[in-house]
């Protein structure tokens, strides 16, 4: 069953991509994937935080970021104070400090409907997925001549498969909502 483990690798794909996602929405606590999006003007070119500095999280709500080159630290402060994240940096010269505050109300509920949003996008891509393997069935059947016991029988492991991923991406998603809520 080739469509099969194809369809498997696909879906495990849709997985981690949600799972990336996830890692850059924030929660109460500070997490350095909470600026994995971050870019940085250095050298003539826009770099990932993560490739100009080492992003850390000493404490629960403060993110400290110490770029490897000292004369790129007014350049990754500007890149952490115009990003879309809300963050107040703060440089002593040799590191910045990135305090973390609390989320409110409001904003917990605008980041759970980010995540209802990205995990709608993981399922869809999941049913995707879905789709192509049951056209390349479809697609064997017509060219090896596979009954269709068989044609039945690979499309119900399609869903079968499909309904564990998606029960996965729920399960991501009820997680990170707990940890978004939680206070």
């Amino acid at each position: 069953m080739p469509s099969l483990q194809k369809a498997r690798q696909r879906m495990d794909g849709a997985i981690e991509a949600l799972r990336r996602e996830f890692a850059g929405v924030r929660t109460g606590k500070a997490s350095p994937a909470l600026l994995d999006t971050v870019r940085v003007d250095a050298y003539g070119s826009m770099l990932p935080l993560n490739q100009v500095g080492t992003v850390s999280a000493p404490e629960p709500r403060m993110l400290m970021v110490q770029p490897w080159d000292k004369s790129l630290i007014k350049a990754t402060e500007k890149a952490l104070r115009e990003s879309d994240l809300g963050l107040n940096p703060s440089n002593d010269g040799s590191v910045i400090r990135i305090p973390i505050p609390p989320l409110t109300e409001e904003r917990r509920k605008e980041y759970v409907r980010l995540l209802h949003k990205l995990t709608e996008e993981a399922r869809v891509a999941v049913r995707n997925v879905r789709r192509d393997a049951n056209d390349e069935i479809k697609h064997r059947q017509k060219d090896e001549a596979l009954s269709e016991d068989d044609v039945r029988r690979e499309q119900a492991e399609v869903q079968k498969l499909t309904d564990q991923y998606i029960a996965r991406i729920d399960e991501l998603m009820k997680h990170k909502e707990a940890e978004i809520m939680e206070v």
